[in-house]
Formats: structure tokens, sequence, C-alpha cells
């Protein structure tokens, strides 16, 4: 019944009058994509379990304020990220993660190949002489398929604005690249 209407029909329909069916239907629909978000964000399935349980809970502490100036789903997208940054900066500031530990953990499993490895490594280097900023714009295009009107919606940036800063972020990556693979 419930399964084929869209997000924003759910909650004006059922959130006065069934907020429980209404929650439920929301979550199902999208904890593995909050979840999946967090762990590519954290690199830690306990902590991205917690954080999805955290973004669900003020999600729905705050699914009243849901204006529709977007989809639900680039709404839920934007608390999610926003959350998971907020997240690992405070524990960076506590000295929980260090960049040296979010590098390490990209490194390939030393049963891969050399050649594989070697690869590897030199675009762990390339991406780190990125931004946080310029990281996570890629991240959303192109690790998390977003659209570029969503990650306009997330930046609250003009998709123009959106579309320059990730043709200078891959820019920056084969400038980079091509440096590092010739030195």
């Amino acid at each position: 019944m419930t399964d084929s209407i869209s997000d924003e029909e759910m909650i004006r329909q059922y959130l006065t009058s069934q907020p429980n069916h209404c929650f439920e239907t929301l979550y199902n629909r999208y904890v593995n994509k909050v979840y999946r978000r967090c762990l590519s964000m954290t690199k830690d399935p306990l902590k991205a379990e917690d954080f999805t349980h955290d973004i669900f809970l003020k999600v729905f502490n705050r699914l009243e304020a849901f204006q529709e100036r977007s989809s639900f789903s680039t709404w839920l997208y934007a608390i999610s990220y926003n959350y998971c940054s907020d997240q690992i900066r405070l524990a960076k500031r506590s000295n929980f993660i260090t960049t040296e530990e979010e590098i390490d953990q990209n490194i390939p499993e030393p049963e891969e190949t050399q050649l594989h490895e070697e690869a590897l490594q030199l675009i762990n280097r390339v991406l780190a002489e990125l931004s946080v900023k310029e990281r996570s714009l890629l991240r959303l295009k192109y690790e998390d398929e977003l659209s570029i009107n969503e990650i306009a919606d997330i930046y609250n940036l003009n998709p123009s604005t959106v579309k320059m800063r990730l043709k200078r972020s891959r820019d920056k990556i084969q400038k980079l690249y091509a440096q590092l693979y010739n030195s």
C-alpha cells in the first residue's frame, strides 16, 4: 500500500495520523543507504551503525520541519553527510582519528599484486593532496552517484559552481597523478 507512494506523499499522509508507520516505512527505505554513507566516511562498521541510528533519530525528531524544498532523500542525505562530517571533525579534535589512520585504512591488503598495490598507494597519495572539501565533492559525485543538483542542494551552491569545483578537482588529480607517477 505505502510502497508505491513517494516519500513526500508518505510524510503528508501519514505523519500526523500514523507516525510510527511513516517512520518505519522511511527507515526501511533508507537505512541501508544512510549506513553505507556513514561507513564510507568513517571506515568503521560500529561507528557507521551508531551514526545511522543517531541520524534517523535526528531526522524523525525533525520530520515536521521538512519543507519539501528538495526531495526527502536529498534532505536525509544532507543531514547524514553533515552529521558524519561533524562527528569525524569532533573525533579529530579529540585525537581519536588521525589523517594517517584514514590513509592507512585505504591501503590495499598484502595479498594483492604488487602493481595493484603501487597503483592504489599512488591514488591515495594523490587523494591525500586534495582538501577535505575536494575529496567530499568527488565522493558525492562518483562514489555515492549523486546528481549535480543534489550536491548543489547539500552545499547550498549553484549547480554551475558544483560543476566547476568538480572539474577543478579532476584537473588537480590529473596534474598530481602525473607529477607523482613521473617521480
